[in-house]
């Protein structure tokens, strides 16, 4: 099976729905809230002004949120439908940024050397059956001491069914994971069915991954929480921070990586 291509469908047919969801929350969005999280706010720290290139970046909110800071902002993602909705949206906002449709691991020659700063957020990485690619399109994208941040899902969570109720899948980079699923973390009532490939990665392949294609690596943090409610059996700390119900003691549930291109 074509995992580009059986990948790119399913993200295609969840942004029609992603963008109707109280998830996502557009209207607020529209209205002005930035949809970025703390973990990555505190890193990302003053943007105004600064060139980033968002991998990932789905139909654009946390593109368009660095926008509304001040960031000269280039969003890249592959699917055709949320590219195509966030130049809409960006459009009807009056937002200054640019999205481009392209697979991550193939980044055009002209964004080469362009960037201050690579960010990437939040169920990214475990489409990629092989990170080195992925690990290539930041060094290359980057200028000589730019810096990479990257939150996203702690790759122990990837370990369990969907209930969250046992260890179903290996932590290590093994077989692909093959699913159909109905409805998506946004919406799991949504009247959609969807096929999908992906692959997981520990910790120790992705900073290795890093530091061998030329990023050092500047902070790696994990944080028991998470700042959505996307997975079964969570409940609510406090604004924007959830954990799981029924899992104690406490669990990394979300990691941050802060990393620098070497000269």
């Amino acid at each position: 099976m074509n995992y580009l291509k059986t990948n790119r469908e399913a993200w295609n047919d969840k942004t029609v729905v992603h963008l109707e969801s109280e998830f996502y929350d557009q209207k607020a969005f529209l209205a002005g809230k930035n949809s970025l999280k703390n973990p990555e706010l505190d890193v990302l720290g003053e943007v105004n002004g600064k060139r980033i290139l968002h991998l990932q970046c789905h139909f654009g909110q946390d593109t368009l949120s660095l926008a509304r800071m001040g960031a000269k902002v280039t969003g890249l993602d592959f699917s055709e439908v949320a590219i195509e909705n966030a130049i809409r949206i960006k459009q009807e906002l009056g937002l200054d940024a640019q999205f481009i449709c392209s697979d991550v691991c193939d980044l055009p020659a002209e964004l080469y050397n362009q960037f201050d700063i690579v960010f990437t957020s939040y169920g990214t990485i475990g489409w990629f059956p092989n990170l080195a690619p992925w690990a290539e399109t930041i060094k290359n994208a980057l200028v000589p001491g730019g810096k990479f941040i990257m939150v996203d899902f702690h790759p122990f969570v990837w370990t369990f069914d969907n209930d969250m109720k046992y260890i179903q899948y290996d932590y290590f980079n093994g077989e692909p994971i093959e699913e159909e699923i109905e409805g998506t973390y946004a919406d799991r009532n949504a009247p959609i069915k969807t096929k999908t490939i992906s692959w997981n990665h520990g910790i120790g392949e992705i900073l290795n991954t890093l530091i061998q294609a030329g990023i050092s690596i500047n902070e790696f943090s994990e944080m028991d929480y998470s700042p959505f409610e996307c997975f079964s059996n969570l409940k609510k700390l406090d604004e924007d921070k959830f954990v799981f119900s029924h899992i104690e003691p406490a669990i990394p549930m979300i990691y941050r990586i802060v990393g620098e291109k070497n000269n």
